[in-house]
């Protein structure tokens, strides 16, 4: 008799698509996080983002579909950093067709990419890995995307009608598995 091979199990959780969605087109997210290398190689530090932010302020960055300058979706309501990374809270123009389709698929659960547009205005390289920290960045935008270079920046939240906050508790317990899984 053949002894079966051991097989090892492996746990993937699925985020379920956000199903309400309110009027407003109002989400939130980090669009990039402190401390961890991207798919390029790219490592922000704390702070990056101050001077920028401080400079640039909030109404002059702008918020658009897939990095591309033609596609303005609508406007960021907060930009900050904190311990994590750059929390950001934004507002689809849902009288813009396009927000309007993206609106649809951040519904669905088919979009939750975030992606920054910045200038580096100091970095430094490590050897032997290979990274780059990057110190100090001009910030000109924040995407919404598909494939994010960071894979854990990510809208987390479409406000929901009835939520002042506080997400029901399917909601934070689907929250926290997936900023544990990935």
């Amino acid at each position: 008799m053949r002894q079966a091979a051991s097989i090892a199990r492996e746990v993937k959780l699925v985020a379920e698509p956000l199903r309400a969605i309110d009027g407003e087109g109002v989400f939130e997210g980090y669009a990039s996080l402190f401390g961890v290398a991207d798919l390029g190689k790219d490592v922000v530090m704390p702070g990056a983002f101050a001077d920028s932010l401080r400079k640039r302020g909030v109404p002059n960055i702008r918020l658009l579909w897939q990095h591309d300058p033609s596609e303005p979706i609508g406007r960021w309501l907060s930009i900050a950093e904190d311990r994590r990374g750059l929390r950001v809270r934004g507002r689809l123009n849902l009288a813009v067709e396009r927000a309007r389709e993206i609106h649809a698929l951040l519904g669905e659960g088919a979009v939750d990419g975030l992606s920054i547009g910045f200038r580096v205005e100091r970095a430094r390289a490590e050897r032997p890995t290979g990274l780059r920290r990057l110190e100090k960045l001009d910030l000109w935008e924040i995407s919404i995307v598909t494939f994010p270079m960071l894979p854990g920046a990510r809208v987390e939240r479409v406000k929901h009608m009835r939520e002042a906050g506080v997400g029901d508790l399917a909601g934070r317990i689907r929250s926290a598995a997936s900023r544990l899984f990935s």
